[in-house]
């Protein structure tokens, strides 16, 4: 028993001895409180005169108390403290120096403070970026090439996200203010504007705009908001009407930057979908780098990367078409954004491609536009294993037509009070949004603020409450004809089936033109497209010319049906010597087209030399305007005097002679013109269309 318990407790009273025990603890515990505060007090004295630098000289004994002798120990610690704070603050104060020494200045190293301070900011509003559906394996977007029909083609067979074809934003809004608001039939959807056609089996979409206008690319976006679930940027066109136009890669300089910025800014306040942007690499990766953070802290939710350098006019060097693209580059570029999502697009013919690719760079997702033109089936390996998964069964949606509405009537069903709470709340995040915009963030209080960042939820929240009461009136609804109401569910087909399919380029081809007649698009697209797919057996036995020269789907088809019967029975075919001669002779004039259109551009950049002009590309841009067959044979029924001036006005770098004249141009090459066939509006010009 301790000396406290024998001191407070009798033998006899129990209760008496519990109250003078816990009295007395009380007692002795102030006391010894207030002991270990006087020796804290002193041993901070102690540190402040620094006496733990010579210990043997800094004890001091008072009297015979153990107890105020100094710790030591605590003072060793406390040394190696300070000895290690010192060491930083000098690191620290050598870095600065070496920084400064490398031609940064006080200004700049507050800069990077404040750039840090950025991204830790925009690390915390993640609300757009992290999107409901898969981005992993993607269609890119191809002018005349990524149309309805292909899209569908490649989701069927494992892409799981699709862009559209690049569409001007300025005539998207200038077409759609023109449309039939009257006609309940009539919707951006099947309007065909811009060649632009989706179905709600189209999904996950993203709408492709060009743009070097802010406002028209708000308005666009808006118009296509309810039909498509992201919004992009074309910032990667190379061809040569995005130079004369002003959009694409001829926007990535420093002189547009800030216009870019204002682009990607508009579109993300205008809609509440992610604004996505397709860029190519500037110069240096640190300036490709750069661009991207400042997308993403102008409104981006996500940046595909084209791995080569944007384009310039003449399509040589760094901007040329030719070469692998530099997956390295964007791999540094996924390296210092770690938690936004970029998308690779290049070097990609195979699946290993698409897997090494994304195991390479660390991109979240793989893009592909040349591989997945030549095999619209490169995804889908990713479904499973074409033996081990070959009875795995796979869901397929059953297509919508795309005349028809594709909603079914809707009754009020048990969930209608919850959306009519849910629209409410909604309206009132909409006048708090109104009232922001003509007052500014400073005239909302806490309250709306909170209100006003819960605006997606809300929306998710209703959109999920009418998809449920929409299923739940799809059952009630059996008396609902396909005239009045287009219902659509989905099959079920094995995976072998599809890998049957893949491996067949014809059936490819032929499921291709069967999609085409549902959902039409331009001969054009249709005779690229299959030429693509099927390049190997039109090539082997000698159809090409006749595929190109077709004017319909069904000769495009009878084509194919020649390959199949020539595959049934080879004996049938007989190659032709004479046709070998006239696609050589077709190829060797393309060629000297080309070369003649190169010198022509180096005379023109010479000139520009010459005459000290700080735009070498000024002369390459007036009259580098193609001329259509069409216009050819308008120019023809004007007289010479009018013909001669319209020719100037758009087409001054070709040869006027070679289009109009009877026998063509008597100088042929010493020319020192253009001799460039007219465009055929039918005709797909691969170099020219294929963008991004």
């Amino acid at each position: 028993m301790s000396d406290l318990e024998q001191q407070a407790r009798p033998s006899s009273d129990n209760k008496l001895w519990k109250e003078k025990w816990k009295e007395n603890k009380k007692v002795h515990s102030k006391h010894e409180r207030v002991e270990d505060e006087a020796r804290k007090e002193k041993k901070k004295k102690r540190r402040k005169r620094k006496r733990f630098e010579e210990p043997s000289e800094s004890v001091v004994h008072d009297g015979d108390n153990d107890n105020n002798d100094i710790d030591h120990n605590q003072l060793g610690r406390d040394a190696d403290k300070e000895q290690r704070t010192r060491k930083k603050k000098e690191k620290k104060e050598k870095k600065h120096k070496t920084l400064k020494s490398d031609g940064d200045d006080d200004h700049m190293l507050e800069q990077r403070k404040q750039d840090g301070a950025s991204e830790k900011k925009t690390q915390q509003s993640n609300l757009k970026r992290y999107f409901p559906f898969e981005y992993q394996h993607i269609v890119a977007p191809m002018v005349g090439a990524s149309e309805l029909a292909f899209r569908l083609l490649c989701r069927k067979y494992g892409a799981t996200l699709a862009y559209t074809p690049m569409m001007s934003s300025t005539q998207f809004v200038h077409e759609a203010s023109a449309l039939d608001k009257s006609d309940p039939n009539q919707t951006i959807a099947n309007s065909n504007i811009c060649e632009f056609q989706t179905i709600p089996q189209d999904r996950p979409l993203v709408a492709h705009f060009s743009a070097n206008n802010p406002q028209h690319f708000a308005q666009a976006a808006k118009l296509v908001e309810p039909v498509c679930d992201a919004i992009d940027l074309n910032l990667g066109c190379p061809q040569r009407t995005a130079y004369l136009g002003h959009f694409g890669s001829y926007l990535l300089g420093d002189e547009d930057r800030q216009l870019v910025l204002d682009i990607v800014k508009a579109g993300s306040q205008s809609v509440t979908i992610p604004i996505f942007v397709k860029i190519r690499l500037l110069d240096t990766v640190e300036e490709t780098i750069k661009l991207c953070h400042q997308l993403r802290d102008a409104g981006a939710s996500l940046i595909a990367i084209h791995g080569r350098y944007r384009a310039s006019w003449e399509r040589t060097g760094p901007g040329a078409r030719d070469g692998p693209a530099m997956l390295d580059q964007i791999a540094l570029v996924k390296k210092s954004m770690p938690d936004f999502p970029i998308i690779s697009n290049g070097n990609v013919i195979t699946y290993d491609d698409v897997v090494g690719n994304q195991q390479f760079t660390g991109a979240d997702g793989i893009m592909s536009a040349e591989g997945i033109l030549n095999n619209p089936a490169l995804y889908l390996p990713r479904l499973g294993d074409a033996i081990n998964d070959a009875d795995k069964e796979v869901v397929l949606p059953t297509l919508s037509p795309l005349n028809k509405r594709t909603t079914v009537g809707y009754t009020p069903g048990k969930q209608d009070k919850v959306l009519r709470k849910l629209n409410k709340k909604l309206r009132e995040i909409e006048n708090i949004e109104a009232k922001v915009k003509e007052s500014g963030e400073n005239s909302i209080n806490e309250d709306q603020s909170i209100k006003l960042s819960a605006k997606s939820k809300i929306l998710a929240e209703i959109m999920e409450v009418e998809r449920s009461d929409l299923d739940h009136n799809r059952k009630k609804s059996t008396e609902q004809t396909e005239s009045s109401v287009a219902t659509y569910y989905s099959t079920k087909v094995k995976l072998s089936q599809l890998y049957k399919n893949a491996n067949n380029k014809l059936a490819l081809a032929k499921e291709y033109l069967s999609l085409v007649r549902r959902y039409p698009m331009k001969i054009r697209s249709v005779v690229f497209h299959t030429r693509r797919m099927c390049k190997e057996l039109l090539e082997k036995y000698q159809l090409m010319e006749e595929c190109i020269a077709s004017r319909t789907t069904d000769e495009v088809e009878v084509v194919l049906n020649k390959c199949e019967c020539y595959i049934r029975s080879p004996e049938t075919f007989k190659y032709d010597l004479e046709k070998e001669a006239r696609e050589k002779e077709a190829l060797k004039r393309k060629r000297e087209e080309e070369g003649k259109r190169k010198a022509f551009e180096a005379r023109m950049v010479r000139k520009a030399k010459r005459e000290g002009l700080a735009d070498l590309n000024h002369y390459l841009r007036i009259g580098a305007e193609i001329p259509t067959v069409d216009v050819v044979k308008r120019l023809k029924s004007y007289s010479k005097e009018e013909c001669l001036a319209a020719w100037k006005k758009d087409h001054s770098q070709h040869c006027m002679s070679f289009h109009l004249d009877e026998g063509g141009c008597k100088r042929d090459r010493a020319c020192a013109f253009l001799h460039v066939e007219a465009k055929d509006g039918e005709k797909f010009d691969e170099k020219d269309e294929v963008a991004g």
